[in-house]
């Protein structure tokens, strides 16, 4: 595993308390794991069948309904469904063109909210992390609860997988975020007043949500799954979400019959999961990444602080888990523009606008898939298109996290804000002038290595001295030896999780 890692505390805590198990760590709790999964009938996928989802038989799912809380579901934790939950040979995206960019690069987007459950990717990610803890013996499905900390849809997610992987899960948000969001924990947490913890404040306060969780892990029974610091969040999406923009990617090239440069990835920060994937097209294109975040609290760009509603993509603190000296740009953007461009991508009067501007149909139809921080993604990778001087040769790649339906109460109050309660003509015409006609590249910063290393060590704070992260490991992560070393767990878990559906099955 990590040759890099010294002695039996720093292989402790690498196994513990950042989600690296590379072995069985306690055997009673997995023949209690395997006892529960086989009553229920539960069997798990690997990370490679997670990765490309072809080569798992259809009656693994069955006809099972993709929104219910049916074990069955973990088969389509993967990039490739459709709204209706069948599997596709290619994961479903929309590429964005000059018309609503005002770019020459091609802007290829996937489609978050065809996950299943919770119309996230993010749900993804939190298999990701609970998977290896369950089968190393870590995690005791009949004993813990899985404490899962987020803004919203990783908490969401995590508590999605915890029911389908016959645990008790506890979403851990900030008061502050989308009605959307907690009408769907009530649904589906098993005692919404326990198991829903509101913290203070909104998207900005990611450290009273850390405050929370070390509150609540000095009761045994509750497991952590922090997913800025769980390391099965960036490998699996290095693999999965890597391959899956590799795919769109390489089919967009081969339908054009040009010889198209997968040019640059943006992804805004959050929990530093989904940049992941970035990595991954850097080894195998060369590919740029941009880290995205909010304008309004800009702490890569200028070590700020601030608060914002781009829901979904944290800050104030650089991610354990983000490994920021492999990346190339840093972008911060406006939530003005993704709540103004947010309501015109759902509104009448603001497609008709688009329409009339030349927008195609195909376009128009999935901007109601972008919330947010999607088009926080999409600004940033406009804005870095004109920084680099792209053309239409290169290709930009990134992430739709989730849609549009999990914000109409947010976009109410921003109507009523905003547009006096109704989103005309004239508003639609002046959005697109402010955000859409000249994209701003004034907080786009191509980084240097002084630019890499002053954001790296801003983490020291957070995750040293507030959250006790081993110094040796802290400084580890600023070389790429640690991170391409990571890589090895991939095959390592998904050895784990086929000898754990051999037990579960008896054999």
């Amino acid at each position: 595993m990590l040759s890099l890692a010294s002695g039996p505390e720093f292989h402790d805590a690498l196994r513990n308390q950042f989600g690296l198990p590379d072995g069985v760590v306690d055997e009673q709790v997995l023949a209690t794991s395997v006892g529960r999964f086989r009553e229920r009938g539960i069997v798990l996928p690997t990370f490679a069948e997670v990765t490309n989802p072809a080569s798992v038989p259809a009656e693994r799912v069955g006809d099972v309904e993709p929104q219910v809380p049916d074990p069955r579901n973990l088969w389509r934790v993967h990039w490739y469904n459709d709204r209706a939950g069948g599997r596709v040979e290619i994961p479903e995206h929309v590429v964005l063109t000059r018309e609503l960019t005002g770019v020459e690069s091609p802007i290829i987007v996937l489609l978050g909210n065809r996950f299943p459950m919770i119309a996230s990717h993010k749900v993804m990610a939190a298999f990701g992390c609970l998977a290896p803890r369950l089968v190393s013996g870590q995690f005791d499905p009949t004993v813990h609860r899985a404490i899962w900390p987020s803004t919203g849809n990783y908490a969401r997610g995590g508590v999605a997988i915890s029911r389908l992987m016959a645990s008790r899960g506890v979403a851990i948000l900030p008061a502050g975020m989308s009605q959307e969001r907690f009408d769907w924990l009530d649904r589906w947490c098993e005692n919404p007043a326990e198991d829903v913890i509101r913290t203070v404040g909104t998207e900005s306060n990611v450290k009273e949500i850390y405050d929370e969780c070390n509150r609540l892990r000095t009761d045994p029974r509750n497991f952590i799954f922090n997913q800025f610091a769980e390391f099965g969040n960036h490998l699996i999406h290095f693999q999965a979400t890597g391959v899956a923009l590799a795919h769109v990617f390489e089919e967009y090239r081969r339908e054009s019959g040009r010889d198209l440069r997968l040019a640059l990835m943006t992804s805004a920060t959050g929990s530093a999961g989904t940049i992941a994937a970035g990595e991954y097209l850097k080894d195998r294109y060369g590919t740029k990444v941009l880290a995205a975040e909010a304008l309004e609290c800009p702490t890569l760009l200028q070590n700020g602080f601030g608060e914002h509603n781009i829901q979904g993509i944290g800050d104030k603190h650089l991610p354990l888990i983000h490994n920021i000296m492999n990346h190339d740009l840093v972008a911060a953007i406006s939530d003005r523009a993704t709540d103004h461009l947010e309501v015109m991508f759902n509104e009448p009067a603001g497609l008709a606008h688009l329409a009339a501007r030349g927008v195609s149909d195909r376009i128009l139809t999935t901007l109601p898939d972008f919330g947010f921080s999607s088009i926080c993604n999409v600004l940033a990778a406009i804005s870095a298109a004109k920084v680099l001087d792209l053309g239409d040769d290169d290709v930009i790649v990134t992430v739709a996290t989730d849609g549009s339906e999990l914000y109409p109460s947010e976009r109410a109050k921003i109507l009523q804000r905003d547009f006096g309660g109704a989103f005309t003509a004239v508003d639609a015409a002046a959005v697109w002038g402010e955000h859409l006609a000249d994209v701003p590249t004034s907080a786009t910063l191509e980084m240097t290595q002084f630019d890499r290393n002053r954001i790296f060590n801003l983490g020291y704070y957070t995750w040293v001295e507030q959250q006790g992260t081993p110094f040796e490991l802290f400084e580890l992560r600023r070389g790429q030896s640690f991170w391409r070393e990571l890589r090895s767990y991939l095959p390592v878990w998904d050895e784990m999780i086929t000898e754990f559906n051999a037990r579960v099955a008896g054999s």
